[in-house]
Formats: structure tokens, sequence, C-alpha cells
């Protein structure tokens, strides 16, 4: 579906609005993905796509500066398939830039290259906050993020075991070392990332039998 034209052309455009280290880090998500989609049974040209534009507005002046202006962009822009399933953004969300910026990429992707696939763009809103209920393209999005050859921090290489076996378990994990880093910070939590954090718990017991 997505040929290397196609990524090529998204690549182009990142490299315009991202900085080198943000670039180098999107493609290490791409490729990451590609990969966990390879091992899971996911379309791995969809997942290399959407781990190219996962992050392509995250240094957008209207997500850094003016979530004000964002809330206005988001509101004209999204409609459809997508609009049905994240029909109004939390408030914790649209005060914080680096929630935000999944759902601002949706628009980037609609809009600028097309796409209407609504498991992509569910992939892309939910790449830092998770869902309660993740598909399977969620999940390596959301996993790919933590796991790419770029990252180093306390823990990754745990993380990338777990990645290479069992995504569901993966994904709990990445739920921990986020909630684990804000602790450590002193940051807020967005609350649902411990609600979704506690329905992957569910995921996991159930495949475990223990549900």
């Amino acid at each position: 579906m997505y040929n290397e034209e196609f990524k090529d052309r998204i690549k182009e455009d990142l490299k315009k609005s991202l900085s080198s280290h943000r670039y180098t880090h999107v493609l290490g998500v791409a490729a990451a993905a590609r990969e966990l989609a390879d091992r899971y049974g996911c379309d791995a040209d969809t997942a290399e796509v959407t781990g190219l534009l996962h992050d392509a507005a995250q240094q957008l002046p209207l997500v850094v500066e003016d979530n004000k202006e964002l809330r206005t962009f988001l509101r004209n822009s999204l409609s459809g398939d997508y609009k049905k399933s994240f029909p109004v953004l939390p408030a914790p969300i649209l005060a914080n830039g680096g929630l935000l910026h999944g759902y601002a990429a949706v628009t980037i992707a609609k809009e600028r290259y097309g796409i209407t696939d609504p498991a992509l763009l569910g992939a892309v809103a939910h790449h830092t906050t998770g869902a309660e209920q993740m598909s399977t393209l969620e999940k390596i999005i959301f996993l790919a993020d933590y796991i790419e050859v770029n990252r180093d921090f306390d823990g990754v290489a745990d993380l990338r075991q777990a990645a290479r076996r069992d995504l569901d378990e993966a994904v709990l994990l990445g739920y921990d070392s986020t909630i684990r880093h804000l602790l450590d910070q002193g940051k807020p939590i967005f609350v649902g990332t411990v609600v979704n954090r506690n329905a992957q718990i569910d995921v996991v017991r159930a495949a475990d039998g223990k549900a």
C-alpha cells in the first residue's frame, strides 16, 4: 500500500521540519516498527510509515508554543472515522505538547498525505499515551518509540529483550518505564496512562490464564 516513493516523500518533509536528532529518532522508530511488524504479523510497510509519522508534529510551533491555536487547528481538521473515535481530547492532553503531538500528527497524516486508515491514525495518536484497547499496530508503534536503536536509558535493554519475547509484556514494561521516569522527575502523570496500564495488565493476565 505504501511504496518507497511515498516513504521518501515523508522523509524529505521530516528533514525540513525536525531537528537532526529528532529525525534520526524517527528513522529508528520506523525501522524498529518494521522489525516488530515482521515478528508479530502486522503489515511492515504500514508500520514503517506509522513510525515515520508518529513525531511529525513534535517540533511544530503550534505544539510547543501555542496550544490554543492548535486546538483550533485540530477542531477544524479532524473529521470522518478519526473524529468518531476521538471526538474530544481531554484537557490534560491539550495542555501538554508532549502528549498532544501525536494527535496533531494525525492531522498531518490526513491532510498532507491523504491517509485515512483508522488503524494507522490511531497508532500515531496513541504512541505516547497508549490506549485502553490497543491494536497490534498501536502496540508496535508505542513500543518502537521506546526501543529504537538510538534510545539509551536505564531499562531499555530489558525492554528490547521483552519486545523480542512477548509484545504485550513489553508494552506493559513500557508503561512502567514511563511512570517510573515521571515519578523520579517529580512530574505529573496523565491519569489516562495509569488507566491504560491497568488495562494492559488485564491483557497480560488473560494471556497467562490468570484473569
